[in-house]
């Protein structure tokens, strides 16, 4: 599990990424890279990092569920996650 502080680190940049998102756009499409360099550094959406929403683990995410692969698994073994089960053949 990642630190709560890690985890809070990424919401806020997510916020700022949310908030920023229509001027930083303007500003690529006027190519004012001036004023782009002095937005806020976390505004920029690759900053983000894709973290697992329950635990914040960084390695080992499944983009369609947003979860880690330990969660997912843990979630599928018990039944959290309609339509999907562990495969046997």
């Amino acid at each position: 599990m990642a630190k709560t502080s890690v985890k809070a680190r990424q919401r806020k940049r997510e916020k700022m990424v949310a908030q920023h998102a229509a001027k930083r756009e303007e500003l690529k499409k006027a190519g004012d890279w001036k004023a782009l360099d002095e937005m806020p550094k976390n505004s920029s959406k690759v900053r983000l990092k894709n973290r697992c929403q329950i635990t914040g683990r960084p390695k080992g995410y499944v983009r369609y569920f947003g979860l880690s692969r330990i969660m997912l698994r843990d979630m599928a073994l018990n039944g959290k996650i309609p339509g999907l089960k562990k495969a046997s053949w």
